[in-house]
């Protein structure tokens, strides 16, 4: 049974703006330690599996770069999307890679911008959500919830499976307070991680059931697959895929779902507000980065520092970050709202800043 990883690495991260840029997405930042979030990521299975049958599926912007930060990576490992067509036909794109060297070969979906403080603890639940998968199971983790959280998805979980892990009652949506904090005091749902681990033969005879207005496409890049005309037939068929995540694709319509509950320290590291998660904080509660940032009478401030002094002064539960050539001051509570500093810059036709 090898495990083939693939590590998604699309996405612009505009909730990390000014340190976020098309060029530099999320995933190429350091914010959980001194690595990129992508490099953690590939390195975090490392005796699980090799880095020969790992997969990085990106745009065209980034795979230069995202090759290079996953060292080792073989070059026709990376895997690079026309255009962007969300997870579900991401997933097909690397599960027909697969397929065409070891049709059971099991899939370990990971995105490339989330943190894991407990790392073997996470590779013991990959190691049983792959004996599950090789059973047939299409895998999906599950995270115990430790507070009532708007921003992730939930998994209703149900009874236990013969062959391991959970029943899948139901995939429900972000909710609003009241209702997070409903379903984490029921004890019957996990947040929804993204994270997926399935047999390539499998998702794909998942994708042909569940959406079959993929298929022709599918057939294509399988019969091109390991040839020089690869790389024609992607960029004809490709773009003609349906844009559509996993989940609303297969993951609830499928009826051989199991999700493997986890507790590893994992966060999605969503926002600015989110960096006292992965990062330690002083006796004030604050999180301080960059040799240049001097902080006073502050509690519970993210401050980011570049080259140039950064001083702060007085300020309870804010964000300051200073990239170099932008600054962003936002109370943490509205973290999540710095996409819209984006859109703002986008319409102000501000490129040099995008």
């Amino acid at each position: 049974m090898t495990l083939h990883p693939v590590i998604m690495a699309g996405g612009s991260g505009t909730r990390f703006w000014p340190l976020s840029r098309k060029a530099r997405p999320k995933q190429f930042l350091p914010l959980a330690s001194k690595n990129p979030l992508i490099t953690d990521t590939a390195v975090r299975l490392k005796g699980l599996a090799s880095v020969k049958d790992t997969l990085i599926v990106c745009g065209p912007l980034h795979a230069k770069q995202a090759a290079k930060l996953v060292k080792g990576l073989p070059k026709k490992n990376l895997l690079v999307e026309p255009v962007a067509r969300n997870t579900a036909p991401a997933i097909a794109l690397a599960a027909v890679q697969v397929a065409a060297k070891d049709p059971e070969g099991i899939l370990v979906v990971l995105p490339s911008d989330h943190h894991v403080a407990d790392v073997a603890g996470f590779k013991k639940t990959i190691a049983e959500a792959a004996r599950v998968a090789a059973k047939g199971h299409l895998v999906t983790l599950g995270i115990k919830p430790n507070r009532p959280e708007t921003g992730y998805g939930y998994i209703q979980v149900g009874g236990g499976l013969e062959g391991g892990g959970r029943q899948v009652k139901a995939f429900r949506e972000k909710p609003d307070t009241e209702t997070a904090r409903r379903y984490v005091e029921s004890g019957e749902y996990l947040w929804n991680a993204g994270i997926f681990v399935f047999r390539a033969d499998v998702i794909l005879e998942a994708f042909a059931k569940h959406m079959p207005e993929m298929q022709k496409g599918l057939d294509a890049l399988r019969k091109a697959a390991g040839k020089r005309t690869f790389a024609a037939v992607l960029k004809r068929v490709f773009p003609k895929l349906p844009s559509i995540s996993i989940d609303y694709g297969v993951m609830e319509k499928a009826s051989n779902i199991a999700v493997l509950p986890g507790d590893f320290g994992w966060s999605d590291v969503g926002s600015f507000a989110a960096i006292p998660e992965v990062r330690p904080a002083d006796e004030h509660g604050n999180v301080i980065s960059g040799g240049e940032a001097v902080v006073v009478d502050c509690k519970g401030c993210v401050v980011l520092a570049d080259k140039r002094p950064l001083t702060v002064v007085g300020l309870t539960d804010m964000v300051v970050v200073d990239s170099g050539d932008a600054v962003l001051v936002v109370p943490k509570d509205k973290s999540q709202d710095v996409r819209k500093v984006v859109e703002a810059l986008k319409a102000r036709k501000r490129e040099k800043y995008l």
